[in-house]
């Protein structure tokens, strides 16, 4: 018989020995598994205009659709190969978790409890954003600060929530809270009169207001009361997967911070610049350190677009929403988006 010391021994190193082995197979599993299947499964919203949205023929479009695109794209070359799962705010974090997605790009606000509670990972910020107020124009209010006394819609179950009703006690203000299970049911108790001010992400405001039919007698308030740090989202046990998902939108963002952009590809890949040289993959093999090809960052731009394509196409002043890049404008142009460099 061994002595209970070496027993315990052994044990203690099988034990570690699995332990550092599922680590292992964890760290590689989730780039392995989309490869396997041939596909990238992502969550998106249910349906936002400008960011993720179905069409009639059951295409998807937006913001955050793009996203997902880019991400195959690095993978496969090909931006189809995307099955986009519709997911609600209460659903969304759950089903990341239980591994019915890959990748979470649904317009989710990057909190410290989302990270140590959940627990999951932000890769980055692929959208600055703040909450704010909608109200009828006829109601000649100016400023959230007139809102006392107002019935509120808002989505339960979001930060939106408690942000509003923080800023309205910090105020001294009172309100009634008309709660909804979904944007869509919030916007229909505005929109029938059930609260006076509807609140959520400035960016979701413009996009439900551009589906209303009356859209110009309705004006979102100059106020942002809140931080809404959005991005996309994936599970902390994978820290391969997390550093790929993360240098796809990087990589976007250092595109057009390079003038590198879907109509420039050839001119691109004949660049001497080094900085050009590592994003487009002539030097140096920053892919292969991913799992990737060496071209995967060029084959993302010609395919979707750089970031700045892709916030233009989806959210800009050419876009049904008309939203100015304001803080999601490039650090060197007065915003605060910022990419680290490729090297």
């Amino acid at each position: 018989m061994f002595p209970a010391k070496v027993i315990y021994g052994r044990v203690a190193a099988l034990a570690l020995a699995v332990t550092l082995g599922g680590a292992a197979v964890a760290e590689a599993g989730t780039l392995d598994t989309v490869k396997q299947r041939g596909n990238l499964v992502c969550g998106v919203s249910q349906g936002l205009l400008g960011f993720s949205a179905k069409d009639d023929s059951g295409k998807w479009s937006g913001f955050d659709v793009d996203f997902c695109r880019a991400v195959a794209t690095a993978i496969f070359g090909d931006a189809e190969k995307v099955t986009y799962v519709p997911l609600s705010a209460a659903e969304r974090f759950d089903a990341l978790k239980d591994g019915k997605v890959d990748l979470l790009s649904r317009n989710s606000t990057w909190t410290m409890s989302r990270e140590t509670d959940l627990p999951l990972a932000f890769v980055g910020v692929t959208y600055y954003d703040g909450q704010g107020f909608m109200v009828k124009r006829d109601s000649g209010k100016i400023s959230a600060l007139e809102l006392d006394g107002s019935k509120v819609c808002v989505q339960s179950g979001t930060t939106s929530e408690q942000n509003f009703v923080d800023y309205f006690n910090t105020n001294t203000m009172t309100f009634t809270t008309i709660a909804a299970d979904s944007p869509e049911q919030s916007l229909e108790n505005y929109k029938t009169g059930k609260c006076d001010v509807i609140t959520t992400d400035v960016s979701q405001l413009y996009s439900e207001r551009a589906t209303l039919a009356d859209a110009a007698d309705h004006v979102i308030l100059p106020d942002v009361i809140s931080k809404e740090p959005l991005g996309p989202v994936v599970r902390q046990d994978d820290a391969k997967w997390r550093a790929l998902v993360g240098w796809v939108h990087f990589a976007l963002l250092n595109a057009e911070e390079l003038g590198v952009s879907s109509e420039r590809v050839d001119e691109a890949k004949a660049s001497k610049k080094p900085d050009v040289m590592r994003l487009v993959g002539t030097d140096g093999a920053f892919g292969a350190k991913l799992g990737l090809s060496n071209d995967w960052a060029i084959n993302v731009v010609k395919t979707v677009g750089n970031y700045g394509e892709i916030y233009e196409r989806n959210l800009g002043l050419g876009s049904k929403l008309g939203i100015p890049r304001g803080l999601n404008q490039l650090w060197s142009l007065g915003g605060i988006q910022y990419a680290p460099p490729i090297r």
